[in-house]
């Protein structure tokens, strides 16, 4: 029989991961490989539910698996040593553990690639270990365009508007990977379980003091908390300061659903703990401007359904934070867009990571990428 290599977290076991397992186990004989606890912590910034001891005996016992261990490495690509040592025939992963980087091992070493699409058995629900999580109920969010204009060192130059989506958290999104998880952990703190009743406008102001008092060196910016707070689609105008002097929020169904229909997210890499998106800066008003005029378009192409022009001012928004920030992208990070740019409408990376997700426009399914639900 085949060998069939999995590997992942798998905390907190449910009827998802059986599936799973299940569906890999049809391919051949089924080997998984757990995350240690440390590398869960690296990547996802919490603690596990369970142990890695108390994981592994428990997908060890399921009938589906062969045989299971815990991975010796860390980061993404924790199992290098593991697969290169037992030789699958093939490695099998669910849509939103899918990562070029773990396509590109497959390709280094023979190794066919498969991705799941999440098919729970019969007569169950679609599950994961993020829905299961109490504190999972509070959102995460991506800008669509204009990020940094919520920086007055950037809005001072040319004031403008950034467009953030708030964003179920049906995916554990990856630690430090530009979809607000710093603030989405300060929330978690506030609140707990989720974002609670109230004037939305004030909760936002005090989720935004609460992650920068007073002393704070790097302020974030408020494009953080407002798009995790408010649901739906918003357009936040900054001129020259820390909070927009307008906001303009959109919770229309029918757009909303354009949205989510046209929009899709490639896992890349979390960003690195030493990594600064603030070298090298370019700010000039040229660029600035560059950057405000992009978030308009996609604004104006968003309301009027343009899927070609939500993606080209989508991706010229992305082109002008370069020319302010070159350094928010990297070599890596090219190789990836280089792969997607001529089957899209456009692209950009979630915030200014360095990494995290890939944001892609398009009208037609992308291969292996996420989609994603928009809070109403």
């Amino acid at each position: 029989m085949k060998k069939v290599f999995v590997s992942g977290c798998y905390d907190m076991l449910h009827s998802g991961h059986v599936a799973f397992f299940e569906e890999a186990a049809t391919y051949g004989e089924l080997y998984v490989g757990i995350g240690s606890d440390k590398t869960i912590m690296e990547l996802k910034a919490r603690k596990t539910i369970n142990s890695e001891k108390e994981r592994l005996y428990m997908v060890k016992a399921l009938k589906a698996v062969k045989d299971a261990w815990v991975n010796q490495g860390n980061g993404l690509i924790d199992f290098l040593k593991e697969i290169q040592t037992l030789k699958p025939d093939i490695f099998f992963v669910n849509s939103d553990g899918h990562s070029t980087a773990k396509e590109e091992l497959c390709k280094k070493l023979g190794i066919e690639y498969v991705v799941s699409k999440r098919m729970p058995h019969e007569g169950l629900p679609v599950r994961s270990t993020t829905a299961l999580r109490e504190e999972c109920r509070i959102p995460y969010r991506i800008d669509l365009a204009g990020g940094w204009l919520d920086q007055p060192s950037v809005s001072k130059l040319a004031p403008g508007a950034v467009l953030t989506i708030c964003i179920e958290p049906d995916y554990d999104f990856n630690d430090r990977s530009g979809m607000s998880t710093s603030s989405r952990k300060k929330a978690i703190e506030l609140w707990q379980e989720d974002i609670p009743v109230g004037d939305r406008l004030q909760l936002a102001k005090t989720l935004f003091c609460y992650e920068n008092p007073p002393g704070t060196k790097y302020v974030s910016g408020s494009q953080d908390s407002l798009g995790i707070v408010l649901p739906g689609l918003n357009k936040l105008h900054y001129d020259g300061d820390f909070w927009p002097s307008e906001i303009e929020s959109i919770l229309d169904d029918d757009l909303l659903n354009w949205i989510q229909n046209n929009l899709w997210l490639i896992p890349l890499y979390p960003r690195l703990e030493e990594y600064d998106a603030l070298a090298d800066t370019n700010l000039t008003r040229e660029n600035a401007e560059r950057l405000s005029k992009a978030a308009i378009d996609c604004w104006n192409a968003i309301q009027s359904k343009d899927v070609d022009r939500f993606g080209k001012a989508m991706k010229e928004s992305f082109e002008a934070q370069i020319s302010l920030f070159p350094n928010i992208v990297s070599d890596s990070i090219m190789e990836v867009i280089n792969k997607y740019k001529s089957q899209v409408k456009g692209y950009k990376l979630s915030g200014a990571g360095g990494g995290g997700y890939l944001t892609m426009v398009s009208d037609t399914p992308i291969k292996n990428a996420i989609n994603i639900r928009i809070r109403r």
